[in-house]
Protein backbone atom coordinates (compact mmCIF):
# COMPACT_ATOMS: atom_id res chain seq x y z
CA UNK A 1 0.00 0.00 0.00
CA UNK A 2 1.27 3.48 -0.90
CA UNK A 3 1.75 5.39 2.35
CA UNK A 4 3.26 8.49 0.80
CA UNK A 5 2.05 11.84 2.12
CA UNK A 6 -0.05 13.71 -0.47
CA UNK A 7 1.82 16.55 -2.10
CA UNK A 8 1.03 20.10 -1.01
CA UNK A 9 1.77 21.46 -4.48
CA UNK A 10 1.69 19.84 -7.91
CA UNK A 11 4.96 21.35 -9.06
CA UNK A 12 7.54 24.06 -8.37
CA UNK A 13 5.64 26.69 -10.38
CA UNK A 14 2.50 26.19 -8.31
CA UNK A 15 4.51 26.30 -5.08
CA UNK A 16 6.13 29.61 -5.99
CA UNK A 17 2.99 31.21 -7.39
CA UNK A 18 0.67 30.15 -4.56
CA UNK A 19 3.11 30.96 -1.78
CA UNK A 20 3.95 34.32 -3.29
CA UNK A 21 0.41 35.50 -3.98
CA UNK A 22 -1.01 34.34 -0.64
CA UNK A 23 1.86 35.96 1.25
CA UNK A 24 1.60 39.23 -0.69
CA UNK A 25 -2.19 39.44 -0.39
CA UNK A 26 -2.14 38.76 3.36
CA UNK A 27 0.70 41.20 4.09
CA UNK A 28 -0.77 43.92 1.87
CA UNK A 29 -4.20 43.56 3.48
CA UNK A 30 -2.77 43.69 7.00
CA UNK A 31 -0.44 46.61 6.27
CA UNK A 32 -3.19 48.60 4.60
CA UNK A 33 -4.98 49.16 7.91
CA UNK A 34 -1.89 50.80 9.42
CA UNK A 35 -1.54 53.03 6.38
CA UNK A 36 -5.23 53.96 6.40
CA UNK A 37 -4.84 55.16 9.97
CA UNK A 38 -2.00 57.55 9.16
CA UNK A 39 -2.69 61.28 9.66
CA UNK A 40 -1.17 62.26 6.30
CA UNK A 41 -3.64 61.98 3.43
CA UNK A 42 -1.07 60.63 0.94
CA UNK A 43 -0.34 57.78 3.35
CA UNK A 44 -4.03 57.18 4.05
CA UNK A 45 -4.88 57.13 0.34
CA UNK A 46 -2.05 54.69 -0.26
CA UNK A 47 -3.56 52.51 2.45
CA UNK A 48 -6.99 52.72 0.80
CA UNK A 49 -5.61 51.60 -2.57
CA UNK A 50 -3.50 48.89 -0.93
CA UNK A 51 -6.55 47.54 0.90
CA UNK A 52 -8.62 47.56 -2.30
CA UNK A 53 -5.81 45.84 -4.19
CA UNK A 54 -5.48 43.12 -1.56
CA UNK A 55 -9.23 42.49 -1.39
CA UNK A 56 -9.50 42.23 -5.19
CA UNK A 57 -6.74 39.62 -5.15
CA UNK A 58 -8.40 37.84 -2.24
CA UNK A 59 -11.72 37.64 -4.08
CA UNK A 60 -10.14 36.11 -7.16
CA UNK A 61 -8.10 33.75 -4.98
CA UNK A 62 -11.43 32.37 -3.72
CA UNK A 63 -12.15 31.55 -7.35
CA UNK A 64 -8.77 29.88 -7.78
CA UNK A 65 -9.30 27.80 -4.65
CA UNK A 66 -12.73 26.76 -5.95
CA UNK A 67 -10.98 25.26 -8.98
CA UNK A 68 -8.29 23.70 -6.72
CA UNK A 69 -5.52 25.53 -8.58
CA UNK A 70 -3.72 26.83 -5.49
CA UNK A 71 -2.82 23.49 -3.90
CA UNK A 72 -2.83 19.87 -5.00
CA UNK A 73 -5.41 18.76 -2.43
CA UNK A 74 -8.94 20.10 -1.95
CA UNK A 75 -8.50 20.33 1.82
CA UNK A 76 -5.71 22.89 1.46
CA UNK A 77 -7.61 24.84 -1.16
CA UNK A 78 -10.57 24.92 1.23
CA UNK A 79 -8.46 26.36 4.05
CA UNK A 80 -6.94 28.96 1.77
CA UNK A 81 -10.37 29.74 0.32
CA UNK A 82 -11.83 30.38 3.77
CA UNK A 83 -8.99 32.76 4.63
CA UNK A 84 -9.05 34.80 1.43
CA UNK A 85 -12.85 34.84 1.54
CA UNK A 86 -12.64 36.42 4.98
CA UNK A 87 -10.27 39.08 3.63
CA UNK A 88 -12.68 39.79 0.77
CA UNK A 89 -15.58 40.23 3.20
CA UNK A 90 -17.35 37.13 1.92
CA UNK A 91 -16.94 34.82 4.92
CA UNK A 92 -20.66 34.63 5.74
CA UNK A 93 -21.05 31.77 3.26
CA UNK A 94 -18.75 28.79 3.53
CA UNK A 95 -16.15 28.12 0.89
CA UNK A 96 -17.87 24.83 0.05
CA UNK A 97 -21.15 26.62 -0.76
CA UNK A 98 -19.36 29.12 -2.98
CA UNK A 99 -17.41 26.37 -4.72
CA UNK A 100 -20.48 24.23 -5.31
CA UNK A 101 -22.43 26.99 -7.05
CA UNK A 102 -19.45 28.15 -9.09
CA UNK A 103 -18.70 24.67 -10.39
CA UNK A 104 -22.37 24.38 -11.32
CA UNK A 105 -21.94 27.59 -13.35
CA UNK A 106 -19.28 25.78 -15.37
CA UNK A 107 -21.07 22.46 -15.56
CA UNK A 108 -24.51 23.85 -16.47
CA UNK A 109 -23.11 26.65 -18.63
CA UNK A 110 -25.52 29.10 -17.06
CA UNK A 111 -25.65 31.98 -14.60
CA UNK A 112 -27.13 30.43 -11.47
CA UNK A 113 -28.22 32.02 -8.22
CA UNK A 114 -30.01 30.70 -5.15
CA UNK A 115 -31.51 34.15 -4.60
CA UNK A 116 -34.04 35.61 -7.03
CA UNK A 117 -32.79 39.20 -7.15
CA UNK A 118 -34.97 40.13 -10.12
CA UNK A 119 -38.05 38.60 -8.52
CA UNK A 120 -37.44 40.68 -5.40
CA UNK A 121 -37.44 43.87 -7.47
CA UNK A 122 -40.59 42.86 -9.31
CA UNK A 123 -42.39 42.32 -6.00
CA UNK A 124 -41.12 45.60 -4.53
CA UNK A 125 -41.14 48.44 -7.10
CA UNK A 126 -40.12 51.01 -4.49
CA UNK A 127 -36.98 48.99 -3.74
CA UNK A 128 -36.20 48.86 -7.46
CA UNK A 129 -36.49 52.64 -7.75
CA UNK A 130 -34.30 53.09 -4.66
CA UNK A 131 -31.60 50.81 -6.08
CA UNK A 132 -31.74 52.59 -9.42
CA UNK A 133 -31.30 55.96 -7.69
CA UNK A 134 -28.34 54.68 -5.69
CA UNK A 135 -26.73 53.07 -8.72
CA UNK A 136 -27.15 56.36 -10.59
CA UNK A 137 -25.09 57.92 -7.79
CA UNK A 138 -22.45 55.17 -8.23
CA UNK A 139 -23.36 53.43 -4.97
CA UNK A 140 -23.22 49.64 -5.62
CA UNK A 141 -26.62 49.07 -4.04
CA UNK A 142 -27.47 45.96 -6.06
CA UNK A 143 -24.28 44.21 -5.00
CA UNK A 144 -24.86 45.32 -1.40
CA UNK A 145 -28.27 43.61 -1.55
CA UNK A 146 -26.64 40.45 -2.89
CA UNK A 147 -24.11 40.40 -0.05
CA UNK A 148 -26.80 41.28 2.46
CA UNK A 149 -29.05 38.42 1.42
CA UNK A 150 -26.31 35.92 2.28
CA UNK A 151 -26.52 37.22 5.86
CA UNK A 152 -30.31 37.59 6.07
CA UNK A 153 -31.75 34.54 4.33
CA UNK A 154 -30.66 32.02 7.00
CA UNK A 155 -32.96 33.89 9.40
CA UNK A 156 -35.83 34.31 6.92
CA UNK A 157 -35.96 30.99 5.06
CA UNK A 158 -36.34 27.68 6.92
CA UNK A 159 -34.30 25.89 4.23
CA UNK A 160 -31.31 28.11 5.10
CA UNK A 161 -31.52 27.60 8.85
CA UNK A 162 -28.40 25.41 8.98
CA UNK A 163 -26.28 28.42 8.02
CA UNK A 164 -27.34 30.60 10.96
CA UNK A 165 -24.47 29.54 13.21
CA UNK A 166 -21.80 30.52 10.73
CA UNK A 167 -23.45 33.86 9.99
CA UNK A 168 -23.77 34.70 13.69
CA UNK A 169 -20.16 33.68 14.39
CA UNK A 170 -18.91 35.77 11.46
CA UNK A 171 -21.01 38.76 12.51
CA UNK A 172 -19.53 38.53 15.99
CA UNK A 173 -15.96 38.16 14.72
CA UNK A 174 -16.10 40.87 12.07
CA UNK A 175 -18.12 43.16 14.32
CA UNK A 176 -15.52 42.85 17.07
CA UNK A 177 -12.64 43.52 14.68
CA UNK A 178 -14.38 46.50 13.06
CA UNK A 179 -15.22 47.94 16.48
CA UNK A 180 -11.57 47.62 17.49
CA UNK A 181 -10.51 49.26 14.23
CA UNK A 182 -12.93 52.16 14.75
CA UNK A 183 -11.71 52.59 18.36
CA UNK A 184 -8.11 52.76 17.13
CA UNK A 185 -8.81 55.02 14.12
CA UNK A 186 -12.19 56.23 12.90
CA UNK A 187 -10.43 57.31 9.70
CA UNK A 188 -9.11 53.80 9.04
CA UNK A 189 -12.56 52.37 9.71
CA UNK A 190 -14.24 54.70 7.22
CA UNK A 191 -11.56 54.17 4.60
CA UNK A 192 -11.92 50.41 4.97
CA UNK A 193 -15.66 50.69 4.32
CA UNK A 194 -14.89 52.81 1.25
CA UNK A 195 -12.37 50.23 0.05
CA UNK A 196 -14.99 47.50 0.35
CA UNK A 197 -17.54 49.56 -1.61
CA UNK A 198 -14.92 50.09 -4.33
CA UNK A 199 -14.25 46.35 -4.29
CA UNK A 200 -17.91 45.72 -5.12
CA UNK A 201 -17.60 48.09 -8.09
CA UNK A 202 -14.47 46.32 -9.36
CA UNK A 203 -15.96 42.85 -9.05
CA UNK A 204 -19.24 43.90 -10.63
CA UNK A 205 -17.51 45.59 -13.55
CA UNK A 206 -15.70 42.42 -14.56
CA UNK A 207 -18.54 40.03 -13.67
CA UNK A 208 -21.09 42.11 -15.57
CA UNK A 209 -19.52 41.48 -18.96
CA UNK A 210 -18.22 37.91 -18.76
CA UNK A 211 -21.30 36.14 -20.11
CA UNK A 212 -24.60 36.32 -21.93
CA UNK A 213 -25.63 32.98 -20.44
CA UNK A 214 -29.16 31.93 -19.62
CA UNK A 215 -29.92 32.85 -16.00
CA UNK A 216 -31.72 30.58 -13.54
CA UNK A 217 -32.74 31.04 -9.90
CA UNK A 218 -32.51 27.62 -8.28
CA UNK A 219 -31.88 25.82 -5.02
CA UNK A 220 -28.28 24.70 -4.58
CA UNK A 221 -28.91 21.19 -5.97
CA UNK A 222 -31.94 21.89 -8.15
CA UNK A 223 -31.32 20.99 -11.81
CA UNK A 224 -31.79 23.61 -14.49
CA UNK A 225 -34.11 23.12 -17.47
CA UNK A 226 -32.43 21.29 -20.34
CA UNK A 227 -31.19 23.28 -23.28
CA UNK A 228 -28.64 23.39 -26.07
CA UNK A 229 -25.92 24.75 -23.82
CA UNK A 230 -22.96 22.89 -25.29
CA UNK A 231 -19.32 23.95 -25.48
CA UNK A 232 -19.98 26.01 -28.59
CA UNK A 233 -22.72 27.88 -26.72
CA UNK A 234 -20.35 28.37 -23.78
CA UNK A 235 -17.65 30.00 -25.87
CA UNK A 236 -20.09 32.04 -27.96
CA UNK A 237 -21.59 33.51 -24.78
CA UNK A 238 -18.36 34.03 -22.85
CA UNK A 239 -16.27 37.20 -23.19
CA UNK A 240 -12.80 38.27 -22.14
CA UNK A 241 -12.42 41.70 -20.55
CA UNK A 242 -8.78 42.07 -19.64
CA UNK A 243 -7.29 45.12 -17.97
CA UNK A 244 -4.82 45.54 -20.84
CA UNK A 245 -4.17 43.56 -24.01
CA UNK A 246 -0.90 45.45 -24.58
CA UNK A 247 0.65 45.38 -21.11
CA UNK A 248 -0.30 41.90 -20.02
CA UNK A 249 1.32 42.23 -16.60
CA UNK A 250 -1.50 44.63 -15.63
CA UNK A 251 -3.91 41.71 -15.81
CA UNK A 252 -2.25 40.29 -12.71
CA UNK A 253 -4.22 42.94 -10.80
CA UNK A 254 -7.21 40.63 -11.30
CA UNK A 255 -5.20 37.38 -11.41
CA UNK A 256 -5.80 37.15 -15.16
CA UNK A 257 -9.52 36.63 -14.51
CA UNK A 258 -10.27 38.71 -17.61
CA UNK A 259 -9.01 35.91 -19.85
CA UNK A 260 -12.40 34.37 -19.33
CA UNK A 261 -12.73 32.44 -22.57
CA UNK A 262 -9.46 30.70 -21.82
CA UNK A 263 -10.64 29.98 -18.29
CA UNK A 264 -13.90 28.41 -19.47
CA UNK A 265 -12.10 26.37 -22.10
CA UNK A 266 -9.50 25.09 -19.63
CA UNK A 267 -10.93 25.61 -16.16
CA UNK A 268 -8.10 23.66 -14.51
CA UNK A 269 -5.47 26.13 -15.75
CA UNK A 270 -4.16 28.24 -12.83
CA UNK A 271 -4.21 32.03 -12.87
CA UNK A 272 -0.52 32.40 -13.72
CA UNK A 273 -0.90 30.35 -16.92
CA UNK A 274 -4.11 31.88 -18.30
CA UNK A 275 -2.38 34.48 -20.49
CA UNK A 276 -0.36 31.69 -22.10
CA UNK A 277 -3.47 29.53 -22.50
CA UNK A 278 -5.29 32.44 -24.13
CA UNK A 279 -2.42 32.88 -26.58
CA UNK A 280 -2.41 29.16 -27.39
CA UNK A 281 -6.15 29.07 -27.99
CA UNK A 282 -6.76 32.35 -29.76
CA UNK A 283 -3.36 33.64 -30.88
CA UNK A 284 -3.43 37.21 -32.12
CA UNK A 285 -7.21 37.35 -32.51
CA UNK A 286 -8.23 40.69 -31.08
CA UNK A 287 -11.95 39.88 -31.41
CA UNK A 288 -11.74 37.69 -28.32
CA UNK A 289 -10.84 40.69 -26.12
CA UNK A 290 -13.24 43.52 -25.33
CA UNK A 291 -11.59 46.96 -25.02
CA UNK A 292 -11.55 48.21 -21.44
CA UNK A 293 -12.35 51.79 -22.42
CA UNK A 294 -15.56 50.83 -24.23
CA UNK A 295 -16.62 48.51 -21.43
CA UNK A 296 -16.17 51.33 -18.92
CA UNK A 297 -18.40 53.48 -21.11
CA UNK A 298 -21.05 50.75 -21.28
CA UNK A 299 -20.79 50.11 -17.53
CA UNK A 300 -21.35 53.82 -16.89
CA UNK A 301 -24.11 54.25 -19.48
CA UNK A 302 -26.22 51.29 -18.32
CA UNK A 303 -25.63 51.51 -14.58
CA UNK A 304 -29.31 52.26 -13.90
CA UNK A 305 -30.81 49.92 -16.50
CA UNK A 306 -28.58 47.09 -15.28
CA UNK A 307 -30.50 46.95 -12.00
CA UNK A 308 -33.59 45.36 -13.53
CA UNK A 309 -32.69 44.57 -17.15
CA UNK A 310 -34.43 41.46 -18.46
CA UNK A 311 -31.37 40.45 -20.49
CA UNK A 312 -27.72 41.41 -20.69
CA UNK A 313 -28.06 43.56 -23.78
CA UNK A 314 -26.02 43.43 -26.98
CA UNK A 315 -28.37 40.79 -28.33
CA UNK A 316 -28.76 38.69 -25.20
CA UNK A 317 -27.99 35.03 -24.62
CA UNK A 318 -27.42 32.80 -27.60
CA UNK A 319 -26.21 35.44 -30.04
CA UNK A 320 -22.88 35.21 -31.77
CA UNK A 321 -19.80 36.67 -30.14
CA UNK A 322 -18.97 38.95 -33.06
CA UNK A 323 -22.38 40.64 -32.88
CA UNK A 324 -21.92 41.38 -29.19
CA UNK A 325 -18.38 42.67 -29.49
CA UNK A 326 -19.33 44.82 -32.48
CA UNK A 327 -21.95 46.54 -30.34
CA UNK A 328 -20.24 46.73 -26.94
CA UNK A 329 -21.87 50.07 -26.20
CA UNK A 330 -25.22 48.23 -25.95
CA UNK A 331 -23.85 45.56 -23.61
CA UNK A 332 -25.94 46.24 -20.50
CA UNK A 333 -24.26 43.58 -18.39
CA UNK A 334 -25.46 41.75 -15.29
CA UNK A 335 -25.98 42.20 -11.59
CA UNK A 336 -26.11 39.44 -9.02
CA UNK A 337 -23.78 36.95 -10.73
CA UNK A 338 -20.73 37.19 -8.48
CA UNK A 339 -19.48 33.78 -7.41
CA UNK A 340 -19.24 35.22 -3.88
CA UNK A 341 -22.98 35.91 -3.54
CA UNK A 342 -24.99 33.47 -5.67
CA UNK A 343 -25.25 30.98 -2.80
Amino acid sequence: MDQRTPLLFRDRHEALATSGILLWTSLAWGASFWWMGQPSWPGAMFGLLLCLHAMVLAAYLVHEAAHTTLFAQLVHNRRAGEWVGFMAGAGYASFDRIRHMHLRHHRDRADLSCFDFKGLLQRHPMLKRLLQALEWAYIPASELVMHGQVICRPFLEPSQRQHRGRVLAMLLLRGTLLTALAAWSAQAFLLYLLAWVLLLHVLNFFDAFHHTFDQFFVAADQPVPPGARDRAYEQANTFSNVVSARWRWLNLLTLNFGYHNAHHERAAAPWYRLAQVHQELYGAQTTTLMPLSRLLRAWHRHRVARVSAEHYGAGGAGDARDAVIADIDQFVGAHGVSFLTVV
